[in-house]
């Protein structure tokens, strides 16, 4: 696949992209003989799973470190669970706190519903 098919397919920027297999959070992607990026099946793989771990909150240098321990092999399954776990600690209590956001929000919105909304209707 192109760097533009992977971009559209992901929803990722063609410079995020770039910028990923600069830091060596994708492998590096071959090239054709025009030297353009021909990604395969597994590179996609990579932009899938860093994407989906971006959205759930893991830092670039979180990334960069399980891909660091990822590449020295099994010896490290251990450090990257360990690492994966405390990363889920965090959404979960960031979820929590989204949690009580939404609430107060949802409150705010039928207070203001209840309040606000009759008193306009007077002024008809």
């Amino acid at each position: 696949m192109t760097i533009a098919e992977v971009s559209e397919k992901f929803d990722v920027s063609q410079d995020t992209l770039r910028y990923y297999e600069r830091i060596g959070l994708i492998p590096r992607v071959n090239r054709n003989k025009s030297g353009m990026r021909d990604y395969t099946e597994e590179d996609c793989k990579w932009v899938e799973f860093i994407k989906c771990m971006r959205s759930a909150g893991l830092t670039i240098e979180v990334l960069i470190e399980y891909v660091g321990l990822f590449q020295q092999g099994d010896a490290t399954i251990e450090a990257r669970k360990k690492l994966l776990t405390e990363q889920r600690k965090q959404l979960i209590a960031r979820m929590k706190d989204m949690k009580k956001s939404l609430e107060r929000l949802n409150y705010k919105i039928e207070q203001y519903e209840n309040a606000v909304v009759p008193k306009e209707k007077e002024l008809k």
